[in-house]
């Protein structure tokens, strides 16, 4: 199990920059066959846009480690209302109301351990596997039309003079973008620090919610789930680096990322070779071999919303 070390190294690795994303000029319909998350990308991006945001991101991971320390979380049921923004140029990108539903009960379910694949996390995990206990409510639907193709990762789709929808009350709302994103993105989360304007998660139109078996193995509604993880401050399990830190306790270290749906035990060549945590919503596997967060990944999400966290408005 790793151990989190914040140091001024640490965090000066965690926050590099290295590259600028842009608006997608191409047009991307074809099939998705390996998870593509540009939350990492992005968060590069706004940092080297905005370095300043290394600042805030540091006072968060400092705060967080504080409250963990200390065990002073969040005591009580968070219910995050969620506003959804839809933005499309074809009929099967306007996605309805149904199926907007099912992402918010995807959520649910996730969040609460209600998930029908909760009950496959293997033995050697059963100890860490969490219940998050937040819940999520529809509370708006913005839908728009457009003439784009597709939108990129550079948050154009959130800004109204770029053609897109601004965030109804990002401070007290999550937002949710639904459209085409292209480059083989299936979404892409903002982290707790970056800028109001641009806050929320953002997921390409075929992976929202029960989609369909035309977009499998993308079609469960995880894509949603691994975003919100982000938006929660979670990182990517292998630490975007290899043998990396997610910056929780109990997560095995993990060689990197892991597509499709690996065979258990799956074996990590970083020190020790631990088991990896495979299962977990925060890795790139197929949405039917995700099914669990860990308790310290709960309590890292659970930091957020204490009075004076960065998500404190959400919280009670």
């Amino acid at each position: 199990m790793k151990k989190v070390i914040i140091t001024a190294i640490t965090a000066l690795v965690l926050f590099s920059c290295q590259n600028d994303q842009t608006e997608s000029s191409n047009s991307d319909t074809s099939a998705v066959t390996r998870r593509a998350c540009a939350s990492q990308e992005v968060l590069d991006a706004q940092l080297k846009a905005d370095p300043t945001l290394a600042i805030r991101m540091n006072e968060i991971e400092a705060f967080t480690n504080q409250k963990l320390l200390t065990n002073r979380l969040v005591n009580g049921k968070i219910e995050i209302p969620v506003v959804v923004n839809v933005l499309y140029k074809t009929a099967a990108q306007n996605i309805s109301n149904a199926q907007i539903q099912t992402q918010i009960d995807v959520l649910n379910k996730d969040f609460n351990a209600q998930n029908s694949d909760y009950g496959n996390v293997p033995a050697l995990f059963s100890g860490v596997k969490a219940n998050i206990g937040i819940t999520f409510v529809l509370d708006q639907v913005i839908r728009k039309s457009t003439n784009k193709t597709s939108w990129g990762t550079n948050d154009a789709m959130k800004k109204t003079a770029q053609g897109g929808i601004a965030p109804t009350s990002p401070t007290t709302k999550l937002n949710l973008w639904s459209c085409a994103i292209g480059g083989g993105i299936l979404g892409y989360a903002q982290f707790p620090g970056g800028a109001s304007a641009t806050d929320g998660v953002v997921i390409d139109s075929r992976y929202f919610g029960l989609s369909g078996a035309a977009n499998a193995p993308f079609n469960l509604g995880r894509t949603g789930t691994h975003e919100v993880g982000h938006w929660m401050n979670l990182r990517h399990i292998w630490g975007d680096a290899s043998c990396g830190s997610d910056l929780v306790t109990d997560t095995p270290t993990h060689n990197t990322a892991n597509y499709g749906v690996p065979a258990y035990p799956h074996y990590s060549t970083c020190t020790g070779t631990p088991v990896e945590m495979t299962m977990n919503y925060m890795d790139y596997v197929d949405d039917n071999a995700m099914y669990m967060f860990s308790e310290g990944q709960k309590s890292r999400m659970a930091a957020i919303f204490l009075s004076g966290g960065p998500r404190a408005a959400f919280g009670i």
